[in-house]
């Protein structure tokens, strides 16, 4: 069984910056996409960004240029660099890897961006 154990989150103000981190149990990390998603109340669950194996990503329109994603096969970690950070980035972050046919996810770690 996988388990993702997400960490990084927390209370910033407008402007700030925040670091996400996920690690992986698998040694399968190296061979799976990696995903950050996030759900604010209410509303459903988004991606936000995706690194795949070969270290290619890709980003919703609305993070373009204040996030970055990457990921260490070494450590079987995923990081999500989180830079001018607004009051609409507020949710629940979700770490995510996804195999090919089969995906797990984290249990979530809280970013509040206060005005």
């Amino acid at each position: 069984q996988v388990q993702l154990v997400e960490s990084g989150g927390g209370l910033v103000r407008a402007g700030g910056s925040l670091r996400l981190s996920c690690a992986a149990s698998a040694s399968i990390f190296s061979i799976s996409t990696m995903g950050w998603y996030r759900q604010a109340p209410g509303k459903q669950r988004d991606l936000v960004a995706a690194i795949f194996r070969g270290g290619s990503s890709n980003y919703a329109d609305s993070v373009k240029g204040r996030f970055t994603i990457s990921r260490d096969n070494a450590k079987n970690t995923v990081y999500l660099e989180m830079n001018n950070l607004k009051p609409e980035d507020t949710a629940v972050y979700y770490c995510n890897l996804y195999t090919g046919f089969r995906q797990y996810w984290g249990q979530g770690t809280q970013v509040t961006v206060s005005s």
